[in-house]
Protein backbone atom coordinates (compact mmCIF):
# COMPACT_ATOMS: atom_id res chain seq x y z
CA UNK A 1 0.00 0.00 0.00
CA UNK A 2 1.48 3.20 -1.04
CA UNK A 3 0.82 6.29 1.27
CA UNK A 4 1.23 9.85 -0.42
CA UNK A 5 1.46 11.78 2.78
CA UNK A 6 2.39 15.75 2.63
CA UNK A 7 6.15 16.30 4.06
CA UNK A 8 5.06 19.05 6.26
CA UNK A 9 2.47 17.03 8.43
CA UNK A 10 5.06 13.92 8.46
CA UNK A 11 6.66 15.86 10.34
CA UNK A 12 4.57 17.38 12.82
CA UNK A 13 3.80 15.11 16.32
CA UNK A 14 1.10 12.84 16.38
CA UNK A 15 -1.53 13.62 18.65
CA UNK A 16 -2.30 10.98 21.66
CA UNK A 17 -5.68 8.89 21.95
CA UNK A 18 -6.02 7.38 25.71
CA UNK A 19 -8.20 4.53 26.24
CA UNK A 20 -8.34 1.68 29.38
CA UNK A 21 -9.88 -2.45 29.57
CA UNK A 22 -13.29 -1.11 31.13
CA UNK A 23 -14.55 1.70 29.37
CA UNK A 24 -15.06 2.18 25.18
CA UNK A 25 -13.49 5.17 23.49
CA UNK A 26 -15.17 5.88 20.40
CA UNK A 27 -13.56 7.77 17.88
CA UNK A 28 -15.27 9.65 14.79
CA UNK A 29 -14.11 10.14 11.59
CA UNK A 30 -15.48 12.28 8.96
CA UNK A 31 -15.64 9.56 6.40
CA UNK A 32 -16.43 6.01 6.55
CA UNK A 33 -13.51 3.46 7.85
CA UNK A 34 -12.59 1.17 5.43
CA UNK A 35 -9.23 -0.29 7.64
CA UNK A 36 -8.23 -0.09 11.13
CA UNK A 37 -4.52 -1.45 12.15
CA UNK A 38 -3.11 -1.34 16.02
CA UNK A 39 0.82 -1.85 16.24
CA UNK A 40 0.35 -3.56 19.29
CA UNK A 41 -1.73 -6.33 20.64
CA UNK A 42 -2.45 -4.83 23.89
CA UNK A 43 -4.79 -2.54 21.95
CA UNK A 44 -7.99 -3.32 20.36
CA UNK A 45 -9.51 -0.81 17.77
CA UNK A 46 -13.10 -2.42 16.46
CA UNK A 47 -15.24 -1.19 13.78
CA UNK A 48 -17.91 -2.24 11.33
CA UNK A 49 -16.12 -4.59 8.69
CA UNK A 50 -19.39 -4.97 6.86
CA UNK A 51 -21.11 -1.98 6.59
CA UNK A 52 -18.85 1.19 6.82
CA UNK A 53 -19.64 3.35 9.76
CA UNK A 54 -18.26 6.37 11.09
CA UNK A 55 -16.99 5.70 14.20
CA UNK A 56 -14.74 2.71 15.97
CA UNK A 57 -14.12 1.75 19.28
CA UNK A 58 -10.33 1.68 21.45
CA UNK A 59 -9.69 -0.43 24.47
CA UNK A 60 -6.35 -0.66 25.93
CA UNK A 61 -5.19 -3.55 28.56
CA UNK A 62 -1.62 -1.80 30.42
CA UNK A 63 1.57 -1.80 28.57
CA UNK A 64 4.02 0.35 26.04
CA UNK A 65 2.31 3.06 24.28
CA UNK A 66 1.73 2.01 20.49
CA UNK A 67 0.34 3.80 17.27
CA UNK A 68 -3.52 3.64 15.60
CA UNK A 69 -3.47 3.84 11.65
CA UNK A 70 -6.89 4.19 10.06
CA UNK A 71 -7.85 4.82 6.35
CA UNK A 72 -11.49 6.35 5.69
CA UNK A 73 -13.26 5.66 2.58
CA UNK A 74 -11.95 8.05 0.45
CA UNK A 75 -8.45 6.99 1.16
CA UNK A 76 -7.49 10.14 3.58
CA UNK A 77 -4.92 8.35 6.30
CA UNK A 78 -5.18 9.50 10.30
CA UNK A 79 -2.36 8.61 12.50
CA UNK A 80 -2.13 8.51 16.31
CA UNK A 81 -0.14 7.49 19.44
CA UNK A 82 -2.58 5.23 21.67
CA UNK A 83 -1.30 4.95 25.61
CA UNK A 84 -3.24 3.26 28.25
CA UNK A 85 -4.81 5.27 30.78
CA UNK A 86 -6.29 4.38 34.02
CA UNK A 87 -8.34 7.43 34.53
CA UNK A 88 -10.12 8.83 31.81
CA UNK A 89 -11.23 12.51 30.84
CA UNK A 90 -12.48 12.01 27.29
CA UNK A 91 -14.31 9.27 25.75
CA UNK A 92 -15.04 10.64 22.82
CA UNK A 93 -13.02 11.71 20.17
CA UNK A 94 -14.77 13.94 16.62
CA UNK A 95 -11.51 13.71 14.15
CA UNK A 96 -11.58 16.98 11.74
CA UNK A 97 -11.01 16.33 8.32
CA UNK A 98 -7.69 18.65 8.90
CA UNK A 99 -6.25 16.13 11.24
CA UNK A 100 -5.52 13.74 8.10
CA UNK A 101 -1.82 13.08 7.29
CA UNK A 102 -2.28 12.27 3.54
CA UNK A 103 -3.79 10.00 1.37
CA UNK A 104 -3.65 6.42 0.30
CA UNK A 105 -3.85 6.88 -3.37
CA UNK A 106 -0.37 7.04 -5.51
CA UNK A 107 1.84 10.02 -5.15
CA UNK A 108 0.75 12.60 -7.59
CA UNK A 109 3.13 12.80 -10.61
CA UNK A 110 0.90 15.35 -12.29
CA UNK A 111 2.31 18.94 -11.12
CA UNK A 112 -1.11 20.35 -12.66
CA UNK A 113 -3.35 18.40 -10.36
CA UNK A 114 -1.20 18.47 -7.30
CA UNK A 115 -0.76 22.42 -7.88
CA UNK A 116 -5.14 22.13 -8.67
CA UNK A 117 -5.67 20.80 -5.24
CA UNK A 118 -2.91 23.27 -3.23
CA UNK A 119 -4.49 26.07 -4.67
CA UNK A 120 -8.19 24.57 -4.05
CA UNK A 121 -7.07 24.64 -0.06
CA UNK A 122 -5.45 28.15 -0.27
CA UNK A 123 -8.58 29.28 -1.39
CA UNK A 124 -10.78 27.70 1.37
CA UNK A 125 -8.28 29.13 3.99
CA UNK A 126 -8.37 32.33 1.80
CA UNK A 127 -12.43 32.53 1.76
CA UNK A 128 -12.74 31.68 5.55
CA UNK A 129 -9.90 34.93 6.57
CA UNK A 130 -11.88 37.45 4.25
CA UNK A 131 -15.33 35.83 5.49
CA UNK A 132 -14.58 36.23 9.50
CA UNK A 133 -12.83 39.86 8.93
CA UNK A 134 -16.26 41.16 7.21
CA UNK A 135 -17.92 39.53 10.30
CA UNK A 136 -15.84 41.28 13.16
CA UNK A 137 -16.32 44.62 10.85
CA UNK A 138 -20.04 43.77 10.80
CA UNK A 139 -22.22 45.21 13.29
CA UNK A 140 -24.74 42.30 14.18
CA UNK A 141 -25.88 40.66 17.01
CA UNK A 142 -27.89 37.41 17.97
CA UNK A 143 -28.81 38.11 21.86
CA UNK A 144 -27.63 38.81 24.95
CA UNK A 145 -25.03 35.36 25.41
CA UNK A 146 -22.75 36.26 27.79
CA UNK A 147 -20.81 35.13 31.05
CA UNK A 148 -18.52 36.84 33.71
CA UNK A 149 -16.18 36.27 36.28
CA UNK A 150 -13.93 38.62 38.04
CA UNK A 151 -13.93 40.94 35.63
CA UNK A 152 -13.49 38.82 32.76
CA UNK A 153 -16.28 38.44 30.39
CA UNK A 154 -17.21 36.00 27.65
CA UNK A 155 -19.82 36.71 25.12
CA UNK A 156 -21.18 35.05 21.62
CA UNK A 157 -21.97 38.10 19.35
CA UNK A 158 -22.78 36.07 16.47
CA UNK A 159 -23.41 32.88 14.87
CA UNK A 160 -23.75 33.02 10.99
CA UNK A 161 -24.53 30.24 8.50
CA UNK A 162 -22.77 29.93 5.36
CA UNK A 163 -22.17 27.76 2.69
CA UNK A 164 -21.38 24.43 4.60
CA UNK A 165 -20.32 26.06 7.75
CA UNK A 166 -20.89 27.77 11.20
CA UNK A 167 -18.69 31.20 12.36
CA UNK A 168 -19.07 32.03 16.27
CA UNK A 169 -18.08 36.02 16.77
CA UNK A 170 -16.74 35.04 20.41
CA UNK A 171 -15.74 38.34 22.31
CA UNK A 172 -13.62 38.37 25.31
CA UNK A 173 -13.06 41.66 27.35
CA UNK A 174 -10.92 41.99 30.11
CA UNK A 175 -12.15 44.67 32.67
CA UNK A 176 -9.69 43.29 35.51
CA UNK A 177 -6.56 44.87 36.63
CA UNK A 178 -4.78 42.04 35.19
CA UNK A 179 -3.26 40.97 31.77
CA UNK A 180 -5.37 37.71 30.99
CA UNK A 181 -3.33 34.63 29.52
CA UNK A 182 -5.75 32.46 27.28
CA UNK A 183 -4.51 28.74 28.09
CA UNK A 184 -7.61 27.70 25.90
CA UNK A 185 -11.22 28.30 24.83
CA UNK A 186 -13.03 24.86 23.62
CA UNK A 187 -16.03 24.59 22.41
CA UNK A 188 -17.93 21.73 23.21
CA UNK A 189 -21.83 20.23 22.58
CA UNK A 190 -23.26 18.92 25.95
CA UNK A 191 -26.22 16.35 26.09
CA UNK A 192 -28.30 16.07 29.24
CA UNK A 193 -28.59 12.39 30.14
CA UNK A 194 -32.12 10.84 31.16
CA UNK A 195 -32.57 8.87 33.57
CA UNK A 196 -32.47 8.54 37.61
CA UNK A 197 -29.31 10.16 37.75
CA UNK A 198 -28.87 13.33 35.76
CA UNK A 199 -25.68 14.10 33.99
CA UNK A 200 -24.08 15.81 31.50
CA UNK A 201 -21.77 14.53 28.61
CA UNK A 202 -19.47 17.15 27.03
CA UNK A 203 -18.21 16.32 23.37
CA UNK A 204 -15.16 18.32 21.80
CA UNK A 205 -15.55 19.92 19.30
CA UNK A 206 -12.74 21.29 16.54
CA UNK A 207 -12.90 23.94 14.74
CA UNK A 208 -11.53 23.68 11.11
CA UNK A 209 -10.42 27.58 11.17
CA UNK A 210 -9.91 30.07 13.79
CA UNK A 211 -9.29 33.83 13.11
CA UNK A 212 -7.70 36.20 15.20
CA UNK A 213 -7.45 34.04 18.23
CA UNK A 214 -5.27 35.86 21.13
CA UNK A 215 -2.91 34.34 23.62
CA UNK A 216 -3.39 37.63 25.74
CA UNK A 217 -5.99 40.05 26.80
CA UNK A 218 -4.08 42.99 28.42
CA UNK A 219 -6.15 44.46 31.27
CA UNK A 220 -9.25 46.95 30.34
CA UNK A 221 -8.83 45.63 26.52
CA UNK A 222 -11.47 43.66 24.73
CA UNK A 223 -10.87 41.55 21.51
CA UNK A 224 -12.96 39.32 19.03
CA UNK A 225 -12.18 36.64 16.97
CA UNK A 226 -14.27 33.87 15.14
CA UNK A 227 -14.06 29.98 14.96
CA UNK A 228 -15.49 28.54 12.20
CA UNK A 229 -17.14 25.09 12.55
CA UNK A 230 -18.97 22.16 10.17
CA UNK A 231 -22.67 22.69 10.21
CA UNK A 232 -24.47 21.59 12.44
CA UNK A 233 -27.79 21.28 14.63
CA UNK A 234 -29.03 20.09 18.13
CA UNK A 235 -32.04 19.09 19.21
CA UNK A 236 -33.58 20.43 22.29
CA UNK A 237 -31.11 18.35 25.19
CA UNK A 238 -28.58 19.36 23.82
CA UNK A 239 -26.20 22.75 23.92
CA UNK A 240 -23.07 24.14 23.06
CA UNK A 241 -20.59 24.80 25.76
CA UNK A 242 -18.01 27.60 25.95
CA UNK A 243 -14.83 27.10 28.07
CA UNK A 244 -12.59 30.08 28.94
CA UNK A 245 -9.56 29.04 30.76
CA UNK A 246 -6.48 31.46 32.23
CA UNK A 247 -3.00 29.72 32.13
CA UNK A 248 -1.92 30.37 35.38
CA UNK A 249 -5.05 31.81 37.36
CA UNK A 250 -8.55 30.71 37.73
CA UNK A 251 -10.63 33.21 36.35
CA UNK A 252 -12.07 30.69 34.17
CA UNK A 253 -15.57 31.21 32.17
CA UNK A 254 -18.10 28.91 30.67
CA UNK A 255 -20.58 30.34 28.35
CA UNK A 256 -23.60 27.83 27.69
CA UNK A 257 -25.20 28.88 24.67
CA UNK A 258 -29.11 27.33 23.22
CA UNK A 259 -29.83 24.75 20.66
CA UNK A 260 -32.05 27.43 19.59
CA UNK A 261 -29.57 29.91 19.09
CA UNK A 262 -27.72 27.20 16.71
CA UNK A 263 -30.61 26.07 15.15
CA UNK A 264 -31.16 29.38 13.83
CA UNK A 265 -28.22 31.58 13.34
CA UNK A 266 -27.74 34.75 11.26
Amino acid sequence: MVFCINHMMAQQPLDTIYANDYKNVAIFFPEPIRQGITGSDNFVFTYNREKEQYFGLLQAKPGKESNLLVVNRNGSVFSYIVRYKAQLSTLNYFIPLSNSIGNEKPIVTDSTQAETSEKSIDNRSYYYQKFCSYLLNRNQRIGRIKKRNDGIILSIENIVFDKEELYFVIQIENNSTMDYDLNFLNLSIETRQKGEKKSLQSLYQEPIYKHHLPSKIAEGEMTKFVYVLPKFSLSSDHRVLLELNEEVGERNVELKISHAYINNPN
